[in-house]
């Protein structure tokens, strides 16, 4: 039966079943943690077992398809684990189970089971004779269904999984009783000393059980404590009713996370703020000062005083952590963090943290614009240089009121950086706030301003531009920062232009006074912008000049000035 045929007879949504194996991880979790008299342990199977009213509720049956990293059910997505050590979907799929059925039942009878085989699965090791196929064998389950392929053939080939449901072959008799015959030592010669004829200590073991007590010691070893300590605060937490427990619970998770950030441990700060909103989601008759704390524990690492101590620390390392781990904690952050942040982002010298910063300050700054808006007005130039910087390369249109403002900042840097960032965003209402930087104190400001208008094209400077081209202003400026008004001037005026250009030119006569050369060349270059016959006629009448710079002006926009778009 297809996936969509399944999906079409059930009106089981895939949340349900999502909801479903997230309970199951957890009382997955609380087995191999707590004893079965346990009060946390007995509400994780009391939760497992309400969680499949609502899918029985909708179908008789709910079959799973085992992937290497997920579950599916009806071509869904409905659990993912990325960690192999601790994803149920690789511990099914590594012995070669490829689908699992679970029937009506299953949650009072077998659940527990079930949760016993896929513990006991995880911890084999890779000298033990078991796998989970035979772990599942020898449990007989009734109302647990699975199917499975060989992992490999006779002649090494893999074969494809099988159709059919079937079971775990059972020990063949002789084959066992031949093995048995193999093993067995050769028979001792007469007067030969064995072992055997000695009586052992009480306390003596053989080899495989000597194996089995190394086994379970290096994965007791190998477990993450801390992390596991950390679960079963946060288990205790959402099942505990009484308000002192969860007050007590709640001032030590708030006392643990500078520790954890001291030590460098970012995934487990990460998995504690990660692991809060799930309490806040699921944790019934929280009281309000507790919502509150939790709430809280992002916002206080988002501080500027616990920010800064943070990222000077990462900066300073000399371990650095991966940067799946520094994206993770970063991924927490909240939006008052983003002015730390950007004052932060230029001193940063290690490569690593700051490509993994600048990720998490993107996606920052899309979702708290505000905050960005009141970076931009705060009064470090560095951090309001990086605010400006990032509004740019995001074209965030609700900052353009504030880069307008920042036009008139002291700074000289910080205005060229909202010039960039007014250019880049390219809208109607940039353009016309950029229009302030063109009369700005400083010749590279405005030197970059009228370029960037000129290239957009952005008539509404005209008349602005017109009253410099035609004022003190621009003609006591140096060649380029001329050239650039008079050609910016020619590419937005057009024909209307020509007879002011013409009389700049082409100037002088009686009781007239002639233009200066350099203003004459500018006025050249702009009639080469317009192109058009009468702008051409202008120049022509110019083409044998006495001065080398008006000639060569004139000779370069005869050249090139074949229309507005040269």
């Amino acid at each position: 039966m297809t996936d969509s045929v399944v999906a079409a007879e059930t009106d089981l949504a895939p949340t349900v079943v999502e909801t479903l194996l997230q309970i199951l991880v957890k009382a997955l979790r609380a087995h191999q943690l707590y004893l079965p008299n346990n009060p946390v342990y007995q509400k994780a199977i009391e939760n497992l077992r309400a969680a499949f009213a609502p899918v029985w509720a909708e179908t008789r049956e709910l079959d799973l398809d085992v992937y290497e990293g997920d579950l599916r059910w009806a071509g869904q997505v409905v659990y993912s684990q990325p960690s192999r050590s601790e994803s149920i979907a690789w511990t099914f799929f590594k012995d070669g189970v490829r689908s699992v059925s679970l029937l009506p039942g299953v949650e009072e009878e077998e659940i527990i089971g079930l949760l016993d085989v896929l513990h006991r699965a995880r911890t084999l090791q890779a000298e033990d004779s078991d796998d989970l196929l035979t772990l599942l064998w020898e449990k007989d389950f009734q109302l647990v269904r699975y199917r499975f392929q060989d992992l490999v053939t006779d002649s090494g080939g893999p074969v494809l999984p099988s159709q059919a449901e079937v079971e775990p072959a059972k020990p063949n008799a002789r084959y066992v009783r031949e093995a048995m015959e193999e093993d067995a030592p050769p028979a001792a010669r007469p007067g030969a000393v064995r072992a055997e004829d000695f009586d052992t200590t009480l306390y003596f073991l053989d080899e495989k059980e000597i194996g089995f007590l190394r086994a379970e010691v290096e994965r007791e070893y190998s477990q993450d404590l801390r992390r596991n300590v950390l679960a079963m605060i946060l288990d205790m937490l959402e099942l505990h009713p009484y308000p002192t427990v969860r007050a007590e619970l709640v001032s030590i998770i708030e006392s643990f996370l500078p520790y954890l950030l001291g030590a460098g441990d970012f995934s487990s700060v990460a998995f504690i703020l990660r692991e809060c909103k799930v309490v806040l989601e699921r944790a019934r008759e929280l009281l309000p000062e507790h919502r509150k704390a939790l709430e809280d524990l992002p916002a206080r690492l988002s501080q500027e005083a616990t920010l800064s101590q943070l990222l000077q620390s990462l900066d300073e390392a000399h371990a650095h952590p991966e940067p799946e781990e520094l994206a993770e904690l970063f991924g927490e952050f909240r939006g008052e963090a983003l002015p730390t942040l950007f004052a932060w982002l230029p001193r940063l010298t290690n490569a690593r943290v700051r490509s993994v910063l600048e990720v998490a300050v993107r996606r920052l700054a899309t979702a708290h614009v505000n905050r960005v808006v009141e970076a931009i007005g705060g009064q470090d130039p560095v951090m309001v240089g990086e605010a400006i910087a990032l509004t740019g390369k995001l074209k965030l249109q609700q900052a353009v009121p504030a880069l307008v403002t920042t036009l008139a900042h002291a700074d000289r840097g910080v205005r060229q950086a909202a010039v960039q960032a007014l250019a880049e965003i390219g809208s109607a209402g940039a353009l016309q706030g950029l229009e302030r930087a063109l009369e700005d104190a400083e010749r590279e400001v405005r030197l970059t301003t009228v370029r960037i208008l000129a290239q957009r094209r952005h008539r509404g400077a005209l008349s602005r531009i017109t009253l410099l081209v035609q004022g003190k202003s621009v003609r006591d400026a140096d060649l380029t920062e001329k050239m650039a008004f008079f050609e910016a001037y020619g590419a937005m005026v057009g024909e209307e232009g020509v007879a002011v250009l013409d009389g700049m030119l082409n100037s002088g006569g009686f009781l007239k006074k002639k233009e200066d050369p350099e203003t004459r060349a500018c006025a050249a270059m702009a009639l080469g912008r317009i192109g058009s016959a009468n702008a051409v006629a202008a120049l022509k009448r110019s083409a044998d000049a006495k001065e080398a710079i008006v000639r060569n002006a004139v000779n370069r926009a005869l050249r090139v000035g074949t229309g507005p778009g040269a």
